[in-house]
């Protein structure tokens, strides 16, 4: 792909999402199973497929393109120590009163509104799988990840919170008996 060129495809930026992740240690798949299992808690019908379709829609996003895209370079430039002054330690060591990779993370997840965000809470709390290891991992002396952990966490969240209104969607398209009231006779 062009790196030269500033506008994308939707394709052109999951897959260069897809890749940034990948050499950052994230599949697609890690992302998935943190939706998958948040949403599991409130439907046995949930797909883990549907996690993974969600995900992939949300990273062809252009503005989640744009905050995975500087989330990695941030990270990147602080392993680097390209940073200078007290800002170098504070994104190194993921300093907790930091908090601007929380906004970021707020921002992917309220493309979903509040309970996208609400979501995001959820996982940036309670650190689960790939949002755990990125932060665990964050914290030896040769890698950050202090803004791809809140960032991969909270397109978790928007795919949680996308699964949740695409089956919302269809328990409201049923009627008392469970059948589908849009469904044209003899189907």
């Amino acid at each position: 792909m062009d790196t030269n060129k500033i506008i994308f495809t939707r394709s052109e930026m999951l897959e260069f999402n897809r890749q940034t992740l990948l050499r950052r240690g994230v599949s697609l798949e890690s992302i998935a199973d943190i939706a998958y299992k948040q949403q599991k808690r409130y439907s046995d019908d949930v797909t883990f497929e549907l996690c993974l379709e969600s995900v992939e829609k949300i990273l062809s996003f252009r503005d989640v393109f744009h905050h995975v895209q500087l989330a990695a370079e941030i990270d990147r430039l602080a392993e680097e120590k390209m940073f200078q002054g007290p800002i170098q330690d504070i994104i190194f060591e993921d300093f907790g009163l930091f908090g601007i990779d929380e906004t970021m993370g707020l921002d992917v997840a309220g493309l979903y509104g509040t309970i996208g965000q609400t979501n995001f809470g959820d996982i940036d709390v309670n650190k689960a799988g790939i949002v755990k290891d990125l932060n665990e991992f964050g914290k030896d002396d040769k890698q950050c990840h202090t803004f791809l952990d809140d960032i991969v966490g909270a397109i978790a969240a928007a795919a949680s919170t996308r699964v949740a209104q695409i089956s919302n969607e269809d328990l409201a398209e049923l009627d008392d008996e469970g059948h589908n009231l849009f469904k044209v006779s003899g189907e």
